[in-house]
């Protein structure tokens, strides 16, 4: 397959997502697209890391750096444009997009939340936090959710959902990893191939 959709993953931490998607990339779960671009807004964001071993461009844009929202995301926007971007992939982006930055990339833009949407998400709801409530809330059942990025926290379509069980002994820790493991890592891989597909057909 010659065309395939430009992709840029936008990343804060560790890069566990980005490197499920690199992984996929590697093994032809995704063929529809390929990652042409890293964007952290964190220097020290290891996932700068994993992408430097894929061969992969990095880029920092610090918020600290700019007078204002809309000069960092007009920094991110220029990365993009620069690199033909079709697709956006927030992996563990801990910054909020702007709606005038969410309407320009209309169904453009996706992301990958620990939680059966419209289970605990929304403003608040990121990292353990959403697993210290679902424990709270004493659920049986809680997972993933890959959906398009509209000005609304977590409130874009959903593309695919996948539900793991809760065990009674599990801490916050113990869910956010099984949940990666058992869901986030799978579905996103998958969302992003479909949607690429999807862009290039």
């Amino acid at each position: 397959m010659s065309k395939k959709a430009k992709i840029a993953v936008l990343v804060s931490g560790g890069g566990t997502n980005l490197q499920a998607l690199i992984n996929a990339q590697n093994k032809g779960v995704i063929v529809s697209g390929k990652i042409e671009i890293v964007i952290s807004n964190n220097a020290n964001a290891y996932a700068l890391e994993r992408a430097k071993r894929a061969d992969i461009d990095t880029a920092v844009v610090l918020k600290k750096d700019c007078a204002s929202q809309a000069e960092f995301e007009n920094k991110i926007v220029a990365m993009l444009d620069e690199h033909n971007i079709d697709l956006i992939v927030l992996a563990g982006f801990m910054s909020i997009l702007s709606e005038s930055f969410t309407s320009r990339y209309n169904n453009r833009i996706i992301n990958v939340h620990p939680s059966l949407i419209p289970s605990f998400c929304g403003k608040g709801f990121y990292g353990l936090k959403v697993h210290e409530a679902a424990l709270e809330k004493g659920v049986k059942v809680t997972g993933a959710t890959v959906h398009f990025v509209n000005e609304i926290p977590d409130g874009g379509e959903i593309i695919l959902q996948k539900a793991v069980n809760i065990r009674d002994d599990d801490t916050p820790e113990t869910l956010q990893k099984r949940v990666m493991r058992l869901a986030e890592w799978k579905i996103l891989p998958a969302a992003v191939e479909q949607v690429s597909q999807k862009m290039i057909s």
